[in-house]
């Protein structure tokens, strides 16, 4: 006989996503975990209320869906001593927060791509500031077979700073490193990635795409920014895509290798401080070509 969970999912209105209560992810066992790790497979994306975590608590939970790539980071226009970042075309953490504003899967960029992330919110937006999401399986299950003949075997380079500069949000090698900018260390040679990627687990073919991703071997210039940027509007709209709005407390988990996700923009004079930890992929299925 199957063991009981004590938590309650509700699915949300959309092609993945579940909202996730009558649990504490400070206090979670073992049991609990593992089933809660098979509906984050199965829905992608998992909303927890009310939890209120600690960063310590919050490094700690995502631990135990895996290793870190990185324990936290800041996602939040105000400074240690309180104040806020202007916006004003000066301050390069306000450039990359702007640069988070594109659908992306995180660290496509980097060698290895990562598996997930655990985000959570201290203090909301009083308006604007979602995070949007989109459903990577869903939408190559939309593709029409023309189309997913065209894109099979391709692939595309991933960067940062092509997506930045694209954004017009130019980050010079100085600035990026004062600022620590995550991918823009030198050294880190963009990595080519398919354009259909199989998740390592489900076995379900998911779209690889997003703004980082550019120069299709094969293709022109031209060529293949029309068929990524093509692929990304088909990709991210309708039931495929969810805006979660922010409550203070809330944490949620995602599968960085079927979501894409965005920043909204919100008021810059008023405060929003969001800490995100983001899991490590597997070397070998989550490196580049």
């Amino acid at each position: 006989m199957s063991r009981a969970t004590p938590f309650a999912i509700e699915p949300l209105p959309a092609t993945f996503g579940a909202v996730v209560t009558g649990i504490r992810l400070s206090e979670i066992d073992e049991p609990d975990l593992r089933a809660l790790y098979a509906a984050w497979l199965d829905y992608g994306l998992l909303i927890f209320p009310d939890q209120h975590l600690t960063t310590t608590e919050q490094v700690a939970f995502a631990k135990r869906v895996g290793p870190t790539e990185f324990d936290l980071a800041p996602i939040s226009n105000v400074r240690s001593d309180g104040s806020i970042r202007p916006d004003d075309a000066s301050d390069d953490v306000v450039k990359v927060l702007k640069g988070n504003m594109g659908w992306h899967q995180d660290s496509t960029y980097m060698p290895v791509q990562a598996k997930g992330a655990v985000f959570t919110c201290h203090v909301a937006a009083k308006s604007g500031g979602e995070t949007g999401f989109a459903d990577m399986r869903a939408a190559y299950d939309a593709l029409d077979d023309a189309t997913r003949e065209r894109i099979a075997g391709l692939a595309a380079y991933h960067s940062r700073r092509y997506s930045m500069d694209r954004a017009d949000l130019h980050v010079s090698e100085e600035e990026a490193d004062r600022y620590q900018v995550y991918g823009f260390a030198p050294g880190i040679e963009p990595p080519r990635r398919p354009l259909v990627k199989v998740h390592p687990t489900t076995g379900r073919p998911n779209l690889l795409i997003g703004q980082h991703a550019h120069a299709i071997p094969g293709l022109t210039a031209d060529e293949s920014e029309t068929l990524l940027d093509r692929l990304n509007d088909e990709a991210c709209t309708g039931s495929r895509t969810y805006f979660h709005t922010w409550t203070k407390g809330d944490a949620v988990l995602w599968d960085n290798r079927r979501l894409m996700h965005r920043a909204t923009p919100h008021d810059p004079d008023r405060p929003r401080r969001m800490w995100h930890t983001r899991i490590a992929g597997d070397p070998v299925t989550e490196a580049g070509l």
